[in-house]
């Protein structure tokens, strides 16, 4: 039955203090809150055997220092002024490496290497050179395949660059966040428009194909004159990705949070009305939105996916990769395989321990099952194009739609706001139901507590 858009609808105020909960961010399905130390090296030693060695993979690695740490930040990471936890760390990693090389079924394939952190640059070029010689030593890279890594514009050199671009880095993505110096002194990040110029300069002189710059917004001291006049800075560059994400304050989680004055922080209405001017101001320029934050120009393979459907979204948020095995390496990394998810132990020190001893260091994951499938099916769909066929989903995974009547009830109130519609057949977030895609996500999360307050407000 079919629930026409009400013209009553509530203002987004009203909206706001009914949707504004928290919820997951949907980057799997399960999320990590489900993972548990059932799942262990063990397990996924056999998932690594069951794989065919003609299946594509993925290669994830995190590189979990910095040379200054961000108080929003929501990483696993930690800033060092000596550079030899990183060159001990790098050895390791290798070590790890040829340890996961033996549990592997024979040489496979890899389409996309992802650098995350963390602050990848903080390696040597000689470390880099260590890397990605023995990454290319236990797989076939393709040549074609895409390598990407996420920047600090402050540590990142010209030379870093040249050597990056040597061993193929085709994409880059540059941490802005805010310009404002009252927000940067607020969450201990200080950058110069001028230095991030710099490096997107260079990075286009080596030939980096794709530059992405991350802002954020709902940070403290943040208002929507500065989140645009930080966007008219950095339009000037061109980007041909931008991300525009939302501060999510959890410092229970997240101690360092905690030097963050929450009195500064905007509330609800703010944070919305910065997302929704710099989502405009972007589209004006040319730029297609794509999912709930990325935006990128149209010639961009991202928007071209995102126009196609065969959009993506994992643990390093919207993506092209296709891949349905994802191998983490370093400490905290997350994997995925056909049989489920793995995340390497966060902690940096157990991680060493147990990589030393030869270990595949895994604390924790959680098996998928068909019924996992099939509601993940349907989230990715939504968060990445904000509709979903359900009953094609139904009939990919060998359901009914009875199935899913608990949830498609729940959807009542989503269309009676004038924030989704549902024909019987297509579930379609409206325009304006976008700002809250997660909250109606999570009707389709079968873990998810009604209290969940392990997670970040959807809005």
């Amino acid at each position: 039955m079919t629930v026409l858009y009400n013209p009553h609808a509530p203002a987004d105020a009203q909206l706001i203090a009914k949707y504004d909960g928290r919820a997951p961010r949907y980057t799997s399905y399960p999320t990590a809150v489900q993972f548990t130390p059932e799942v262990n090296e063990a397990t996924y030693r056999a998932w690594l055997a069951a794989l065919p060695v003609t299946t594509p993979v993925s290669v994830y690695l995190h590189i979990p220092f910095c040379a200054r740490l961000c108080w929003y930040c929501g990483c696993n990471t930690r800033a060092v002024n000596r550079h030899e936890p990183v060159s001990e760390y790098v050895t390791l990693l290798m070590r790890e490496l040829s340890t996961l090389e033996q549990a592997l079924p024979g040489k496979m394939s890899v389409g996309d290497i992802h650098l995350g952190g963390g602050t990848p640059n903080m390696l040597s070029v000689e470390e880099l050179a260590t890397i990605f010689g023995g990454l290319r030593h236990v797989f076939h890279v393709a040549p074609d395949a895409e390598i990407a890594a996420e920047l600090d514009p402050a540590v990142l050199s010209r030379d870093w660059i040249r050597a990056a671009a040597y061993h193929g880095l085709s994409r880059a993505s540059l941490g802005v966040q805010n310009l404002a110096p009252e927000v940067q002194s607020a969450v201990n990040r200080q950058e110069k428009f001028e230095d991030i110029a710099e490096c997107v300069a260079t990075l286009r002189e080596a030939g980096v194909a794709s530059v992405n710059l991350d802002l954020m917004y709902g940070l403290p001291h943040q208002t929507t004159r500065n989140t645009l006049s930080t966007l008219d800075a950095v339009l000037t560059l061109r980007p041909e990705r931008l991300a525009l994400f939302g501060y999510a304050h959890v410092p229970w989680m997240k101690a360092h949070q905690q030097l963050i004055d929450e009195a500064a922080l905007p509330g609800p209405a703010e944070r919305l009305e910065q997302s929704q001017a710099a989502a405009e101001r972007l589209k004006a320029e040319g730029y297609v939105q794509i999912g709930l934050d990325h935006f990128a120009l149209p010639g961009d393979t991202l928007a071209k996916a995102a126009a196609e459907g065969t959009l993506h979204r994992n643990f390093q948020g919207y993506t092209t990769d296709a891949a349905g095995t994802l191998l983490g390496l370093g400490a905290s990394a997350i994997g995925t395989t056909p049989g489920g998810y793995v995340q390497n132990i966060t902690a940096e020190l157990g991680w060493r321990h147990a990589v030393a001893d030869g270990k595949l260091p895994i604390a924790r994951g959680v098996a998928v099952t068909d019924e996992d499938r099939f509601r993940a099916d349907i989230i990715e769909r939504l968060m990445c194009d904000f509709a979903v066929d359900l009953v094609a989903a139904c009939e990919r995974h060998g359901r009914k739609l009875a199935d899913l009547h608990d949830a498609i009830a729940r959807l009542h109130d989503f269309q009676q706001d004038g924030l989704a519609t549902w024909d019987g057949q297509m579930l379609s977030i409206t325009p304006r139901g976008r700002m809250l895609v997660r909250s109606i996500c999570a009707l389709f999360d079968a873990y998810l507590a009604p209290d969940a307050q392990r997670h970040a407000k959807a809005i």
